[in-house]
Order: C-alpha cells, then sequence, then structure tokens
C-alpha cells in the first residue's frame, strides 16, 4: 500500500485556483528575495566601482551612479599592477589544485579500496586534523617552510609555500575515498580477471568514474587558495610576488574607494566565472556523493 508524501499544502488545495495562485505568488516572493539577498551586494560592488569618490560615500547611498566613471576599473587594473597579483594566484591556485588532486586522490584510493594495514587508524587520525583550528597551525606550518627538515630550505616567497600545505587537506580526501567506497566492487574485480594492475585501474576506471566529485574538489582546492589571505601574507613579503588577496590590503593606501571596490570586482571575476561554467558538475559531484551507488 503507497502512501502519499504529506506536504505544507495538500494536492486538493493545490488543484483549487485560488490555492494554485497563492502558492506560487508565495514562491515567486520567496525566490525573489533570496535571489535580492544574494545578487543586491554583488550589484551594489559593481556599481559602486562606476560612481564617483563623492557619490560613493553620500547620504542617502544612490541606486545608480549619476555618472558613469569607467576610469575606477581602469586606474585599479594599471595603478595596483592588478595581471601581475592575478597571474600569482594563479599560479598558486594551479599549483595547489595539482598537487592536492594527485595526492588526496592517492591517498583516498588506497585507503578505500587497497585497505592497507591500520588504515582505520590512518583515516582516523586524518579526520581528527579537522578538530584543529586551522589559526592554530599557521605557526608550525611557518617554522616548517621557512626551514624545511631535512633538506633545510627556506621556501618563503616561493608558491611552493603555498603548495605544499594545500596538499594536507583532511576535508577533501575524505570526501573522495566515501566517493571511492561506492563504486562497485565488481567492476574493480572484473578489471583485475582482465590483468589490469592497481594503477591502471585508478586511471581507466575509478577516475573517470569520479568526475564529478573530482570536480567538487578541485572548486574547493582553487577557492580556498584564491580567497586565503592570513598564510599568504605571512609568507610572501615580496610584493611582486603577493596574490590578489593580500595586494587588495597592501596596495589600497591612498587610493580612492572607487579603485579599491573596482580592484575587488576585477578579483572576483574568475571565481564567479569558474562557478558559473562548472555549476552543472558541482551539483552532480554533490549529489553523487550524498547517495549510496
Amino acid at each position: 500500500m503507497s502512501s502519499t508524501p504529506r506536504t505544507l499544502i495538500s494536492p486538493a488545495t493545490l488543484a483549487r485556483r485560488r490555492g494554485k495562485t497563492a502558492y506560487w505568488t508565495v514562491f515567486t516572493a520567496v525566490v525573489v528575495l533570496f535571489a535580492l539577498a544574494f545578487l543586491f551586494p554583488v550589484y551594489w560592488m559593481a556599481t559602486s566601482a562606476l560612481k564617483s569618490p563623492d557619490e560613493v560615500t553620500r547620504t542617502p547611498p544612490t541606486l545608480f551612479p549619476d555618472d558613469w566613471h569607467l576610469s575606477g576599473y581602469s586606474d585599479a587594473w594599471d595603478q595596483m599592477d592588478l595581471p601581475t597579483h592575478l597571474v600569482n594566484t594563479l599560479v598558486q591556485a594551479v599549483g595547489a589544485w595539482v598537487f592536492q588532486l594527485v595526492l588526496c586522490t592517492a591517498a583516498a584510493y588506497a585507503l578505500s579500496k587497497l585497505k592497507p594495514a591500520l588504515g582505520k587508524v590512518i583515516l582516523a587520525g586524518i579526520l581528527a586534523t579537522l578538530m584543529v583550528p586551522a589559526q592554530a597551525l599557521v605557526v608550525p606550518k611557518y617554522l616548517t617552510v621557512a626551514d624545511l627538515p631535512f633538506i633545510h630550505t627556506n621556501l618563503l616567497n616561493d608558491p611552493l609555500a603555498i603548495w605544499l600545505p594545500a596538499v594536507a587537506n583532511a576535508f577533501n580526501l575524505y570526501l573522495l575515498k566515501r566517493f571511492f567506497d561506492q563504486i562497485p566492487r565488481d567492476v574493480l574485480e572484473a578489471a583485475d580477471i582482465d590483468g589490469a594492475g592497481k594503477l591502471r585501474v585508478l586511471w581507466s576506471i575509478v577516475l573517470p568514474m569520479s568526475r564529478p566529485v573530482l570536480g567538487v574538489v578541485s572548486i574547493f582546492a582553487l577557492v580556498a587558495v584564491w580567497q586565503d589571505f592570513l598564510w599568504p601574507l605571512m609568507v610572501f613579503s615580496d610584493t611582486d610576488k603577493q596574490p590578489i588577496s593580500v595586494a587588495l590590503v597592501q596596495l589600497s593606501q591612498n587610493l580612492p574607494l572607487t579603485v579599491l571596490i573596482a580592484a575587488m570586482v576585477i578579483a572576483s571575476i574568475p571565481m564567479v566565472a569558474l562557478f558559473l561554467v562548472f555549476q552543472r558538475h558541482i551539483i552532480a559531484g554533490i549529489s553523487a556523493g550524498s547517495t549510496k551507488g
């Protein structure tokens, strides 16, 4: 005997014209309000860069610019040397993404499918690091990159100071492991019968099946580096090597507010574009990781 799921509004009420009109009116109003709550700050930031410095600080504020000043974006691009800092950020983010994707995927595959000795203990230790505040690890990380153990190399002002700490991401590793756990063992056993080795199985079977979760992990890795401020501020004392998040603060003195806002808009464009391009893969990866395959 099948039971119809109970909802806030009964199907009988929705079948009536008045009930259907009320439902869609409330639904549309809620969607519009949520859209405004998320999009209005973006609109406000983008249009504030088009205003004059006096208009930005005017009370009450203006919803639309009285005069459109495109010079704010061009001044931000030139005066703050944004191309250099955007390239620095891109190099740091892509490097951290590659290191993290390779090593976290290998570790997650080993813990999920190779079943090493003390694998559960190792996984528990990795997950325990999620309980430690990130701020508590800043000093140990800094001392490590300032004098790398065994080889005694200074990694300050070097992209490796961003890439290597990014590898140790317990959340992404666990996300990958949980997805690998859902891959049917029959598929892997069939590959073993055909003579495929462990690396061949990982490359030819596991990774193609894991594209959704790899997309999610990639987004997390790139965004984490792109928006990080404290760690790059500590390891990059050379202004020419600083990422955009640090440069916006370091170079903002004695600049008009409109120029700073324009620089913030330019700095946010790559991440917004990344999400818009890969949003389908992000949603697919989240839904794939939340269901038992």
